[in-house]
């Protein structure tokens, strides 16, 4: 009788956990599809945009495309149920043109707007004018693009956290007198970094002297 009672309360806990697991599946199910918006804006364009269209459409949320002079028959474009023109081919002048877009926004009734990567997916002025306008920006709030998006002011809110870091100059240097100090302090070779560079801009070795002197000025002007 006690190997039955074992036997059984173990197949009881087993149905109990297969029941909680269906539970938790369910609910990821219904969480995975839940519609948060109606109207969605992609101030983006190709892939990316596409991409993003696929989704909403499997959620049952309507799209709409921005493009520029040039992108009028694009593939995104074609996919979503709205598209608005911001501009002429130049991106200045179309894609990161934020009072341009936020006015497509406003006029077509999008409720958020996914800002894709590149462009103004990493400006925080745009996540906060999206915020004053009361459109939802699919991405970091603008405090955290403030405090990360600066070189400086994210790796000191590292070390203050504890967080490891490179080992280096974690303030502003202002001219190439300053930099070789600084770098000979360290020890070389050394790495001058823009502190507002993305993408691999505005990075440069520099093995002495001579080379902060030469990168110091590229470093700043490439960023």
């Amino acid at each position: 009788l006690g190997f039955l009672a074992t036997r059984m309360q173990r197949l009881v806990q087993a149905v109990v956990r297969q029941s909680v697991s269906s539970a938790a599946a369910v609910q990821a199910r219904n969480a995975s599809t839940t519609k948060y918006f109606d109207k969605l804006m992609v101030a983006n364009r190709g892939e990316i945009a596409c991409r993003v269209f696929r989704t909403a459409k499997k959620l049952g949320i309507r799209t709409v495309a921005v493009y520029s002079e040039a992108d009028k028959e694009a593939v995104h474009v074609q996919m979503a149920d709205e598209a608005v023109c911001i501009g002429p081919a130049p991106t200045n002048q179309s894609y990161l043109n934020m009072d341009a877009i936020l006015a497509a926004a406003r006029k077509t009734g999008a409720q958020a707007i996914h800002p894709g990567y590149g462009f103004l997916s990493e400006n925080a002025d745009f996540s906060q004018a999206c915020r004053d306008n009361k459109i939802a920006f699919i991405g970091p709030p603008p405090e955290a693009m403030y405090k990360l998006g600066d070189k400086i002011r994210s790796k000191q809110l590292a070390r203050a956290a504890g967080v490891s870091t490179v080992p280096g100059y974690a303030g502003e240097v202002n001219s190439e007198a300053e930099a070789i100090k600084i770098s000979r302090e360290i020890g070389y070779p050394v790495m001058l970094k823009a502190s507002h560079g993305g993408g691999g801009k505005g990075m440069r070795v520099a093995w002495n002297d001579d080379d902060v002197n030469l990168n110091f000025q590229i470093s700043r002007e490439e960023a």
